[in-house]
């Protein structure tokens, strides 16, 4: 992704996130990240990024 792309995601994500509003933001991230882990089709993939995120909280 060009630095372009991941400004334009970032603004989707935060948009969304407003809209949902603060009751519904864990629910909404869920759903998005099964269904991008669905795009990605590599489940060992997908759990070493759930692993990585969880390690990289702070960041």
């Amino acid at each position: 992704m060009t630095p372009g792309e991941v400004e334009t995601v970032y603004e989707a994500l935060a948009l969304n996130l407003d809209a949902v509003g603060a009751t519904r933001r864990e629910l909404f991230l869920a759903k998005l990240a099964l269904l991008l882990s669905y795009d990605l089709g590599d489940a060992d993939r997908v759990c070493l990024r759930i692993e990585e995120a969880a390690r990289n909280i702070d960041h």
